[in-house]
């Protein structure tokens, strides 16, 4: 258990870098795109006429090219340091989302626009963010990682509701710049007043050596572990099964018979289930051994995606799946960034999260389209609702083979390092 006084360190000293992760999560690439396509993909299908699978090709396009990139800004977090890559990304981030207003009437272009986001905004997401975050806390690194990561709960709560106004106001082109608004003028400023890695007297015990060099193990020595490849599967199929659930909430919502605020409500409703996931996860990640805390976890989805089948039920019936899909989602985001600091450590950990990030990115923007064949073929969502329940089963359950956390306490350049790699 922690002592009170190492917990008291560990936020008083990183407090304020992590609020200012936090805000960065919120307002990043990781919650906007995936909160407000959501909002805008109704409008869209109705002025240009496109299927809803082309629609959703525009967040997979984005989700593909970040999630190729993810190890690319990682490296770059690792060389020089996590505030630059995160806060010029932010920026660009931001301006590439409020030019959605110019986005033209043909699919090309609307799938140029998300690969320009794609490319500029993977350095706005958890990958950076939670490598200094990581650096700051040990004891709590469960806990603060979950407080990092309710950035993507907030914006589920905040996001659906400027997008409905926007909608109101002026139409589905208006909620990219107003979206736009939170990385340039919330975001940007914060980071660029708090954010940053500690320096070496201000590192907590765990993150680096007595001579002051970061621990953990190299790219190289991680990928030849059977854990990294068993984790990047489990996060992949995972992925698979939910990101296409979220994109498609509001229009399985509507199926149901509720309109498009309701609609918004119940996308509320999953950013709190993401909220609770990530919180009640990350505390129980700090006490007990993670793959056994995660498994009964990503069982919940199952009964999630059961409640959701169908075109008739009540609202609570609707509301209770989306927070138990919701949870399943607060709870893989934990488990990509707490697992990846404590099987792998911090001397590559921008390598190795943006390795590892990839499935979860690809996935998660294949899934879209997935969904979205599935309902321009059936007229909805169950044939696919059924498969995610055993992907969320499977992908739970390959995390208990991950086994005992290995020790991180020398340098990745130590010649010991190599046999926690072959254990791994």
């Amino acid at each position: 258990m922690t002592h009170p006084r190492a917990a008291r360190s560990e936020f008083s000293l990183g407090g304020k870098p992590l609020f200012a992760a936090v805000i960065g999560v919120t307002c990043g690439a990781s919650p906007l795109p995936f909160n407000a396509l959501p909002l805008v993909m109704g409008p869209i299908h109705q002025e240009f006429g496109w299927d809803f699978a082309v629609i959703s090709a525009g967040v997979t396009i984005f989700g593909v090219l970040a999630a190729l990139l993810a190890p690319v800004f990682g490296a770059m977090a690792d060389r020089y340091g996590v505030r630059p890559v995160a806060l010029w990304s932010t920026f660009a981030f931001g301006v590439v989302f409020g030019a959605f207003w110019f986005m033209p009437s043909s699919p090309m272009g609307y799938f140029l626009f998300w690969a320009a986001l794609g490319i500029v905004g993977i350095g706005s997401t958890p990958v950076t963010w939670s490598r200094a975050v990581s650096m700051w806390f040990v004891r709590n690194r469960g806990l603060a990682l979950a407080l990092m990561l309710i950035g993507t709960s907030i914006a589920g709560m905040v996001v659906p509701q400027i997008a409905e106004a926007a909608i109101r106001a002026g139409g589905w082109r208006l909620v990219f710049p107003a979206l736009a608004i939170l990385p340039l003028f919330l975001a940007l400023p914060v980071g660029l007043r708090w954010f940053r890695e500690p320096g070496p007297e201000e590192r907590p015990a765990g993150v680096s050596d007595a001579s002051g060099q970061v621990v953990g193990l190299s790219l190289g020595q991680a990928v030849r572990g059977y854990r990294f490849w068993l984790l990047f599967a489990a996060i992949a199929i995972i992925a698979l099964a939910y990101g296409g659930a979220h994109i498609h909430m509001a229009q399985l919502v509507q199926l149901h018979g509720f309109g498009a605020g309701v609609a918004a409500t119940v996308m509320g409703v999953v950013a709190l289930g993401i909220l609770a996931g990530r919180l009640i996860i990350g505390v129980l990640f700090d006490r007990f051994w993670a793959p056994g805390v995660a498994f009964p976890a990503l069982l919940l989805p199952t009964l999630g995606c059961f409640l959701l089948m169908g075109t008739t039920g009540s609202l609570p019936m609707v509301i209770a799946g989306a927070f138990m899909l919701g949870f399943a989602a607060g709870t893989e985001s934990d488990v990509i960034a707490f697992l990846a600091a404590r099987y792998f450590g911090i001397a590559h950990y921008g390598r190795i999260y943006g390795l590892l990030y990839m499935p979860f990115g690809i996935m998660s923007g294949v899934s879209p389209i997935v969904y979205g064949m599935v309902r321009d073929a059936t007229g909805n969502y169950d044939a696919m609702l059924i498969a995610a329940m055993g992907l969320f089963a499977a992908g739970g359950a390959m995390l208990l083979a991950l086994g005992r956390y290995p020790d991180l306490s020398r340098p990745a350049t130590d010649p010991a390092f190599d046999a926690v790699a072959e254990a791994a």
